[in-house]
């Protein structure tokens, strides 16, 4: 019987110890209108939160920005608005990037002010926004599938026949992309790497870990842990309960933050 118990706990810990990684739910903000975007800003130790409040493709005055603690206790709920619908959201320098349909908004986080907006010609649906370590910054248009530059607040098409691309996000000296149900590596020439492939209903948000590996989510419900090599688990399936947009992440502390979209609200999750 000692011998059986011993295997048992020891089957346990390896199982722990080899399984695949896991989510656990740590707290939910609510009462936030169509979350759709969390990003985590290391030089205030604040989450920022786009908020569509409406349709995603409404030019209504409506949407904003608002800004949680690491607590997940509402800071500002009305930091930025007039915003449209927006979506993605990217920091370089004490300035906040947000897609917002046609245009990217420019925010100071210091003062909260907008101090810019630069509409991108030709564009359809801009969803997601990444800087490179030079400030050069990435777009993502999923309904016209082009990725956009902008050097200097100067938008151009970068590069196109990337259907339905999503999540975008600079490290390690590429560009990575969500394209459609697969994972792309781009160099600074526009050539990709298709390094996963497979993601059920298509990418969503894109967030890097330790040694080459990513979170991803799909907007129906799902969450993929990555591997380096390019197979990947399901951390979680949530269809028809909520949806999972576009991620932010905690690298010291692990914790992931997810926005519920229709649900109104931003999960957190403990990543082991």
């Amino acid at each position: 019987m000692k011998q059986f118990i011993f295997l048992a706990l020891w089957l346990g810990t390896a199982g722990a110890a080899f399984g695949q990684r896991q989510l656990a739910e740590l707290w939910e903000t609510k009462d936030l209108p169509t979350p759709e975007s969390v990003l985590y800003s290391p030089s205030n130790n604040l989450l920022y939160v786009s908020l569509i409040d409406g349709e995603a493709m409404g030019k209504d005055g409506k949407g904003g920005v608002a800004v949680l603690n690491m607590d997940g206790t509402v800071k500002t709920k009305d930091w930025v608005t007039g915003m449209d619908a927006p979506k993605g959201l990217a920091i370089y320098k004490d300035m906040l990037y947000v897609a917002d349909i046609t245009s990217v908004s420019v925010v100071d986080i210091i003062t909260g002010n907008e101090v810019n907006k630069i509409e991108f010609p030709g564009a359809v649906m801009l969803n997601d926004v990444t800087v490179d370590d030079n400030g050069v910054v990435y777009v993502s248009d999923t309904r016209a599938g082009k990725i956009y530059q902008m050097r200097n607040n100067r938008p151009s098409v970068f590069l196109e026949n990337t259907p339905s691309v999503n999540g975008l996000k600079y490290t390690n000296g590429h560009l990575h992309a969500l394209v459609g149900p697969e994972l792309w590596k781009i160099d600074g020439d526009g050539k990709s790497t298709i390094i996963a492939k497979g993601f059920e209903l298509g990418g969503d948000g894109l967030e890097p870990l330790k040694d080459g590996e990513f979170l991803v989510t799909c907007w129906g419900g799902l969450v993929y842990h990555v591997k380096a090599d390019g197979t990947f688990d399901k951390l979680m399936d949530v269809r028809g309960q909520m949806n999972t947009a576009d991620l932010g992440f905690h690298p010291e502390t692990n914790t992931v933050y997810i926005p519920t979209f229709n649900n109104n609200s931003v999960k957190a999750y403990q990543l082991k």
